[in-house]
């Protein structure tokens, strides 16, 4: 087909523009009066419509002011709406017969090479950072106008796209003979999925990330379409949150909070010094947490450049790491976290026969967590022996509690360890591995209720689908062990909570063509956001290492590419992270030299989401969540550590930012390591505490609170579960183990 020809064929796929304004520009972007908004006029009669229907039966305790449209205005935009009605998808369909009707795979991409070649050409003057599509393989450019409302009253969306790749190129071909010319609120309610049936690509092995391309046009296209409605609208833009943006010649803060995070990551030269000399003459390790004060993880950074025996990591690997400390002479581990990781390094440094080694808190008070006072409710007991009444039982326990509650918890339901970046596969192995078995995870409940939201998405999917994520299941193994997960409903993590639908209504409004990550911990519409941009490669959602692992993946493959680009990520999870995040992130744009003459000019943006209800005082009255001992613990804090600004932090909201974490200060880790050796017992408050204590059983605390860690160990190297485990779990029903 020549491409004259195949342009008679796009336009044939437009249906007429009533009233099209033919010298409007595509990069023109015209202002509408606030009397015209053609657009909100047709928005608001469908949300009038649409609030006709059944009242919500958990109505939000806090309406704002809905939309109204009176009958009458209803009734005269009927006729101009139903002529004009579903202009999108009467082209997406006939893109689709068109598309059908070659079924050579190679004939769809020569189809595909022809829309390429009709595109208009883009204007180089919109080839610019803020018109590129993150996440896409190949350049893509797009841009967006609004035209002036024609006689029926609608406003209609003209794009423009390009590509330095053909095939993407005809990609983009076919979504403009979609949306271009189309009514802007068909625009925004196109899905990705409605594309489920335009089998375009025909190029296997390939074929994912063409669709993600696909995917990822659409979204960019549709997040100008809304910015474009609120200008025509006369409505204020929306407040971006504040972000660091980190580049091969240094790092630029954009917001208050951001500039107080950006102050630590260039350490003072002295601080740095005075750690480094104590701590090798001295022989003391530093283990950290990646939620660390900035300040706190700046010098650590540094320092540790010039004295190895420092780790900063999630909680998983930090007794780890402290044991190798041990293995390398270190005669002290401090451990900068809350009680139960430096609970957990004491008692893996005693199993792994170093008893000797003195293990040190940061503070001489409680350094509590919301997570694990959870689990040491007495609701959580009672979670479990309900747990202890349904045989055959597992208790999947989240790494982020006390050694206590571990071996309370193994005494009464055979117990193993999960964290956020194995949680999935502990539970599904478990379930293939034993019959019948009914799972009981805690205390995080949105963590508990994501994976239930998860394993509902995968009794959808395909066998095949379901075996990528885990070899032994299909679809009939997932349905059947839905009603046999069960998850404790009463624990949060304060840090995570915040993340709820005003963070998540601001991500989709600025930040839907973003990276988004989310720790595994966040509330269901921050999750369901995340998986939604995980199907495309755009998100991540896991433990804080997948997060930092998947900013550093994103980077790298951009290096690859070596074209200018600015790759934007949403932060979902605590603060503190930007530390290790920027170290990594300048520690690879300095290996590719992307500041160099000749060189790409690549840099990275970090998004802190920040709520409305940014506070610095921690109010002694009232709790977060359910859990009601949070507010009282933080009572001799007067300040939160943060800015002291709209966008500090609080136990009530704010930015993303523990304030347990925050009780592990620099002044407390250099006073603590100056006072080593301890011979006049002045640090007995801050020493990690070795647990003497017994269970209801007699047996040690400190012994069975270690075997379900030490099981989560065996499964990480096996991919199974220990036998001794499945053994313990099948005698309590009087079944053996074929």
């Amino acid at each position: 087909m020549d491409s004259s020809a195949l342009a008679a064929r796009v336009r044939a796929l437009r249906l007429p523009i009533p009233n099209p304004n033919p010298s409007l520009s595509p990069t023109t972007v015209p202002v509408l009066s606030p009397g015209s908004r053609p657009w909100g006029r047709r928005l608001s009669c469908r949300l009038a419509a649409r609030c006709s229907g059944p009242v919500n039966p958990n109505p939000n305790p806090n309406p704002k002011p809905s939309l109204s449209c009176s009958a009458v205005a209803a009734q005269e935009a009927a006729p101009a709406a139903a002529a004009a009605a579903d202009i999108v998808r009467v082209r997406l369909r006939r893109l689709v017969e068109e598309f059908h009707s070659l079924p050579e795979p190679l004939d769809r991409v020569k189809r595909l090479l022809e829309y390429a070649a009709v595109l208009p050409p883009f204007p180089e003057a919109e080839r610019a950072p803020a018109n590129r599509v993150m996440g896409c393989t190949a350049q893509v450019w797009v841009s967006a106008a609004a035209a002036a409302a024609g006689a029926d009253g609608l406003g209609r969306m003209r794009f423009a796209a390009d590509s330095d790749s053909e095939i993407t190129k005809g990609f983009c071909a076919c979504l403009l003979s979609v949306l271009d010319g189309a009514p802007a609120e068909e625009v925004l309610e196109l899905r990705p999925e409605d594309f489920g049936d335009l089998n375009v690509v025909g190029l296997p092995g390939r074929a994912h990330s063409r669709v993600n391309t696909w995917h990822n046009v659409l979204i960019s296209l549709q997040k100008r379409t809304k910015a474009l409605i609120a200008k025509g609208e006369g409505r204020p833009p929306v407040e971006p949150f504040p972000s660091l943006v980190i580049g091969a010649d240094g790092i630029r803060a954009k917001g208050s909070y951001a500039e107080a995070q950006a102050k630590f990551l260039s350490p003072n030269a002295m601080k740095v010094k005075e750690l480094v000399s104590v701590l090798r003459e001295k022989k003391i390790g530093v283990v950290a947490h990646f939620y660390m004060d900035p300040e706190v993880q700046g010098i650590l950074t540094a320092a540790k450049r010039q004295w190895p025996h420092i780790h900063i990591s999630d909680s998983l690997v930090m007794a780890d790491a402290a044991v190798k400390m041990a293995e390398a002479g270190c005669q002290y581990i401090t451990v900068l976290g809350v009680d139960f990781m430096s609970e957990n390094v004491r008692a893996i440094l005693d199993q792994a026969g170093f008893e000797k080694v003195g293990v040190y808190r940061m503070s001489n008070e409680q350094i509590g967590c919301s997570l694990a006072d959870a689990a040491a409710s007495p609701r959580y007991m009672q979670f479990l022996e309900t747990a202890s009444r349904s045989p055959p039982s597992l208790h999947v326990i989240y790494i982020n509690t006390s050694l206590e509650t571990k071996a309370y918890g193994h005494e009464l339901v055979p117990t193993i360890t999960c964290t956020s970046s194995n949680v999935v596969q502990t539970i599904l192995q478990a379930f293939a591995q034993i019959p019948d078995l009914n799972v009981w995870y805690g205390p995080d409940s949105y963590m508990g209720a994501n994976i239930a939201e998860l394993f509902q998405q995968m009794s959808c999917m395909s066998d095949e689908e379901i075996a990528e994520v885990h070899p032994k299941h299909d679809r009939n193994s997932i349905k059947s062990l839905l009603p046999r997960l069960h998850y404790f409903q009463e624990g949060n993590c304060i840090v995570h909570d915040m993340f709820g639908h005003e963070i998540v209504e601001r991500i989709r409004e600025l930040y839907c063509d973003a990276f988004l990550t989310a720790h595994f911990e966040v509330p269901g519409e921050m999750f369901s956001l995340a998986m939604e941009a995980k199907k495309r490669g755009m998100g991540v959602v896991g433990s804080t290492q997948n997060i930092l692992d998947f900013i550093k993946n994103r980077l790298k493959e951009a290096l690859e590419r070596s074209v200018d680009d600015r790759l934007q990520f949403v932060l979902g999870t605590e603060s503190g992270m930007i530390t290790s995040i920027a170290a990594a992130v300048r520690d690879l744009l300095g290996s590719g030299a992307s500041s160099s003459s000749g060189r790409a000019k690549i840099e990275v943006e970090i998004v802190f989401p920040v709520s409305s209800d940014s506070v610095t005082k921690a109010s002694p009255n009232g709790s977060h969540g359910s859990i009601s001992t949070v507010a009282s613990d933080l009572t001799k804090l007067a300040i939160v550590p943060g800015v002291a600004t709209g966008e500090g932090c609080s136990i009530h909201g704010g930015c993303a930012s523990c304030p347990y974490m925050k009780m592990n200060s620099l002044q407390s880790l250099l006073a603590v390591c100056h006072q080593l050796p301890d011979k006049n017992n002045a640090l007995s408050a801050y020493q990690a505490s070795r647990f003497s204590a017994t269970t209801p059983l007699g047996r040690s605390v400190a012994e069975i609170g270690c075997e379900p860690i030490l099981h989560m160990r065996k499964f990480q190297a096996t991919s199974k579960l220990p036998e001794k485990l499945v053994d313990e779990v099948l005698s309590r029903t009087g079944e053996t183990v074929s």
